[in-house]
Formats: structure tokens, sequence, C-alpha cells
């Protein structure tokens, strides 16, 4: 038989004190807009769909799956302009234009700044790396962008009325699925080689079927994955070296 509740019970429930989440949140615009864009927050796991966005660019407004189309793309973030180490970042990544462009892939940098800065600030990328940037550069002065694919710092979370922009590397393929993250701190620059290499791994990989072992690059032994036999490998790649029955190493 159920317990029946008193009023004077009942009043006293009412009137206790409740504890309120809200209350423990520090009330600074960038912390709401954290918590806002955290609750919507697509899972960005490596195979998942890169979220869609609009955005202004230095080179026109952009809706990013129709950027993408069907290619492979780079989205790499900055914490902000005129600053040292991203006015390195951009300076390597542009002077490999035509690396990237003869794999099919395409750039978009972002800075947290607005696009005024951004027009100024690639004056002195083109200065200082002897280059020419040709890819666009996302204005992300909200940090929405940032905020959606939760390249934000987490020291700077409630601290700062503008949260802190990290150095994130996103490599989508053409069917704008997520292939590999790679997440710096503010204060290291980026392997521009390190991304280019990983173009070369994934593509090849997709192509070929294969793995690449550490420190792979172009023209080295790529390994049979334990998926495919030692004879199915013979007959699609000839020669197969086996090291042990679970690494066996090929040439594409």
């Amino acid at each position: 038989m159920a317990s029946r509740i008193s009023p004077q019970m009942f009043r006293a429930f009412r009137a206790a004190p409740r504890p309120s989440w809200s209350a423990q949140v520090p009330r600074a615009p960038a912390f709401r807009r954290f918590i806002s864009a955290k609750l919507d927050q697509p899972h960005l796991r490596l195979g998942s769909v890169a979220p869609n966005f609009k955005a202004l660019t230095t080179q026109g407004e952009i809706d990013f799956h129709e950027f993408i189309g069907d290619k492979w793309t780079i989205l790499f973030s900055h914490p902000a302009d005129f600053t040292p180490v991203c006015t390195t970042e951009l300076g390597a990544f542009a002077r490999l234009q035509d690396e990237f462009d003869a794999r099919g892939v395409k750039m978009i940098g972002l800075s947290a700044n607005e696009l005024g800065s951004h027009d100024q600030w690639i004056k002195d990328i083109n200065e200082v790396g002897s280059t020419q940037v040709s890819f666009p550069i996302i204005a992300d002065a909200d940090r929405r962008v940032a905020f959606l694919y939760d390249m934000i710092d987490q020291d700077s979370i409630g601290q700062k009325e503008i949260a802190f922009t990290i150095r994130s590397v996103f490599i989508i393929d053409p069917s704008k699925k997520i292939r590999l993250t790679m997440m710096y701190p503010a204060s290291t620059g980026r392997n521009s080689a390190e991304v280019l290499r990983v173009i070369d791994s994934l593509q090849t990989g997709d192509k070929k079927g294969i793995a690449t072992p550490i420190d792979w690059s172009v023209g080295d032994d790529v390994i049979v994955p334990p998926s495919v036999s030692t004879a199915d490998a013979q007959k699609k790649f000839g020669e197969v070296r086996e090291v042990k029955p679970y690494l066996r190493y090929t040439k594409v």
C-alpha cells in the first residue's frame, strides 16, 4: 500500500532549495555559446560526415559541402590573424599548392578574425613566405565554425569573452567523410609535409586496398591488410615479403 504524503511534508519539499546547474555556469557569452554548440555538435569521428556550414571567406561566401564537391579537402584552423606561427604555416601550405593540386586536394583555412583583417594579413603572408595564397580563408570571428568542429582550447572556456581557437587539421574525402584529424596547441606549428604524406597514404590505401607502415612515403613498401590472405595478396600484388604471419610487405 502506497504511503501518503502529508501536506506538511509536501510544503517542506516545495520550499527546499533546488540545486541549480545553470547557477554553476559562468555568465561569459563565449561560454554560453560553447554550451549551446556542444549540445548540437555532431560527433566528429573518423568516418563521420563533416558538418556542413555557410561562411564568409576571402574568396566569397561558401557552402562547405558545395566547396568540397567531389574533391579531397583539407580544413585547417588558426588562432588569429597577424600571429607569427600562423603566418609561417599559411605560407608553407601556400608554397605546396601545386603538390596538393596534383593530388586533387582543395585547401581552406580558418582564422578567428573578421574578413577585412584576413585580407590585410594575406599580404604579410605572401611577403614573408615569398608565395601567393590562393586558397580561401574563412572569417570566423564569432567562433561559430570553430565550435562546430570542436577547435577550441578547453582552458579558455568560461575564462575569456572569446574562446581560443587551436590549430586543427581535418582531411575530408570526396564523400565528405572525415578521414583524419590532427590537433595542435597554439604554440606549436604544424608539419605541412606530414599533411601531404597522409594524403598520399589515404589515397593509396583507398586505391590499392593496402595499409602503410610507420614513416611511409611514396615508393616505400606497403603492408598487406590482415583481411587479405597471402595467396590472394600474391595474386594481386605479386611478391609478398612475410615478416610475421600478420605482418606482410609488398609493393604497389
